[in-house]
């Protein structure tokens, strides 16, 4: 079982996918970040309805194993592809439900202010966001883009939390001061 240090904050986020699904285990004091993990869930090419249990068990495995005190969720964007759009609301939903399940309080977060929160713009790109988590969290190597979004949706509630509404309005979390 981890231990939590007292001034610490255990953050899930997950960039869901119908693919690859994005996560990340952060520690958080509202001010600074640690990587405590990160990776992908890959589903390969099996029948649609096991690719989202293995979702929903990878999930559930890491709330399990890393027991974050809450989940920070991308919404979901537009897709031009109904056939797109609906395979990925079942994976965000397969994701949801091993948050909920395993006892987490979920967050959403839309893309737009995800990249303003990590980047300081809401049109940023990838390679920016990618850019930007690494510094944030000083990684050595710069993860790949599942990766770093599922980093950047944690470090987005990061910087949320606690944060009078007032105050969410700044450019960047940098503008940001207690």
């Amino acid at each position: 079982m981890p231990t939590h240090s007292v001034l610490r904050h255990r953050i899930l986020g997950i960039d869901p996918g119908s693919r690859t699904t994005g996560f990340a285990v952060i520690d958080t004091d509202g001010h600074r970040s640690q990587r405590v993990v990160s990776g992908c869930i890959r589903v390969g090419e099996q029948p649609w309805p096991d690719r989202l249990g293995v979702i929903f068990d990878r999930v559930a495995a890491i709330v399990a194993e890393h027991q974050p005190h809450e989940m920070a969720v991308e919404q979901l964007i537009f897709a031009r592809d109904p056939t797109a759009a609906l395979k990925l609301g079942q994976a965000r939903g397969a994701v949801l439900c091993a948050g909920i399940k395993g006892g987490v309080t979920v967050h959403e977060y839309s893309p737009k202010s995800v990249k303003l929160a990590v980047v300081g713009t809401g049109g940023a790109e990838k390679s920016q966001v990618q850019h930007m988590v690494r510094i944030l969290l000083a990684l050595t190597e710069i993860p790949g883009e599942d990766e770093a979004d599922a980093l950047a949706i944690a470090l987005c509630h990061a910087h949320s939390m606690g944060i009078p509404a007032r105050k969410r309005a700044a450019a960047s979390w940098r503008d940001w001061r207690p």
